[in-house]
């Protein structure tokens, strides 16, 4: 016996479930990859780079920290800010990851100082992942 056509079709109520899950999900893995680099930084750097390198790395891993918090805000809110914000604000908070907490990590390592014209870039795209959830909230205070 065939599924009917309309038992194919994902309803709203399960893609903003599944929006929601996908951004915790991501949320939860940029923590524990954020508290891995910490103790790499902790543990491992300690004596291979120097004490402005260390400063630069634990930098990159507490804004690391701090917006894969933020991802899980966003997956939390998901449901009430509507998903399509939520997710805009998740790629946000990932390219900020990637942008800023990596340029300083590769920094850190490198002692590249060109790499830090990078990091302003992710600095950014954490502000507009922030700004996408508050218009967001603000947008659904107002209705």
């Amino acid at each position: 016996m065939q599924p009917a056509a309309s038992d194919l079709k994902p309803d709203k109520l399960n893609l903003k479930q599944d929006m929601s899950t996908r951004l915790l999900v991501h949320g939860f893995f940029a923590a524990m990859v954020a508290v891995t680099l910490g103790a790499f930084g902790a543990h491992g750097l300690k004596e291979l780079v120097s004490e402005q390198a260390l400063t630069t790395w634990e930098t990159g891993v507490r804004y690391h920290m701090y917006h894969a918090f933020a991802l899980i805000v966003a997956g939390l809110a998901a449901p009430h800010l509507g998903a399509s914000s939520a997710i805009l604000a998740g790629r946000f908070f990932s390219v900020g990851i990637l942008l800023f907490s990596g340029s300083l990590y590769a920094l850190a390592l490198t002692g590249m100082s060109a790499l830090g014209a990078i990091t302003p870039l992710g600095g950014l795209a954490f502000i507009a992942g922030w700004w996408v959830l508050f218009r967001s909230a603000r947008i659904s205070c107002n209705t």
